[in-house]
């Protein structure tokens, strides 16, 4: 029994297909309801399979363990170029088992444990395929928290824990008519030689997820400092500032270079800046005032 499931994330179609499972698709991943298609469109980003049973395959080369922040993630490579990720939780329980082939185009996996971990496990695979399937189309996956002001974006970057989402809610208190997109990885994609940043599934700890877009109009990366004042980044220091913050995998030289040729396209139209700052109040106009002109 096959149970296909169709969405839109940054005018990106996706495919999931359940086979062989009696889960509810939403309730284990409740944050794509917004960006539910009723039909199976022309075009895909991806379609996953999620199957009932899913042996791991052998003689792959490790290539790493990758500490993500909320879990870990380790991945083998096959001469093909296709991949193999476990997806493990905080705990090092397996949450997931996923293959993909070289151009996350087409993927299959395996969720483990009870309702949490199986929600946790896919919910990583789609961000996973999600960013690198979309490094072929000009779709950057960032961490990051965007809110919006006057039909632009600005995505405001940094090392978790740095004040990313603090700073966007100055923003919404200060800033007149400013709303979030979203507060921990939207998407950015350059359509017809303009970059757009658009909400995702995927937005942290603030369930914010909203099927929406506005043109990006700067990237501002966040620093701690003991005043306020921002700082524009010429060409380099502006690819530097802003390759930290996309999900990549420098191992993979396809995409890796997809990845880094999209960012040099999106610093030649934008500019990016970083704001040394205060958690105070001061600090949102500043920013305001300078990268939004």
């Amino acid at each position: 029994m096959q149970n296909s499931h169709y969405f839109k994330v940054a005018e990106h179609n996706l495919c999931i297909n359940l086979i062989g499972l009696d889960d509810e698709l939403l309730s284990l991943i409740p944050s794509f309801l917004p960006f539910i298609l009723s039909d199976r469109p022309d075009e895909l980003l991806f379609e996953l399979d999620v199957l009932a049973n899913l042996e791991p395959v052998t003689g792959g080369e490790l290539i790493r363990e990758c500490v993500t922040g909320n879990g870990y993630t380790v991945v083998y490579k096959f001469d093909d170029g296709s991949y193999q990720y476990i997806i493990q939780d905080i705990k090092k329980n397996d949450c997931c088992l996923l293959i993909t082939n070289s151009d996350f185009s087409k993927c299959k996996c395996v969720i483990y444990g009870d309702k949490s971990q199986r929600s946790f496990g896919l919910n990583n695979a789609l961000m996973l395929i999600y960013a690198f399937a979309g490094s072929y189309h000009d779709t950057l996956l960032i961490h990051a928290s965007c809110p919006i002001n006057n039909g632009y974006a600005y995505p405001f970057i940094a090392q978790s824990g740095t004040g990313k989402s603090t700073h966007s809610s100055l923003w919404l208190k200060n800033i007149l008519d400013t709303e979030l997109l979203n507060d921990d990885n939207p998407v950015v994609r350059v359509l017809d030689g303009t970059p757009y940043v658009f909400g995702s599934p995927w937005s942290g700890k603030t369930p914010c997820y909203r099927n929406k877009s506005a043109k990006l109009g700067a990237i501002t990366r966040i620093s701690r400092a003991d005043r306020n004042y921002v700082e524009k980044h010429a060409a380099v220091q502006a690819f530097a500032s802003f390759l930290p913050s996309c999900s990549s995998m420098k191992w993979d030289k396809t995409i890796y270079k997809n990845i880094c040729d999209t960012i040099v396209k999106i610093i030649g139209i934008v500019p990016v800046y970083t704001m040394h700052c205060l958690p105070d109040d001061e600090a949102a106009h500043v920013c305001y005032n300078e990268i939004s002109r």
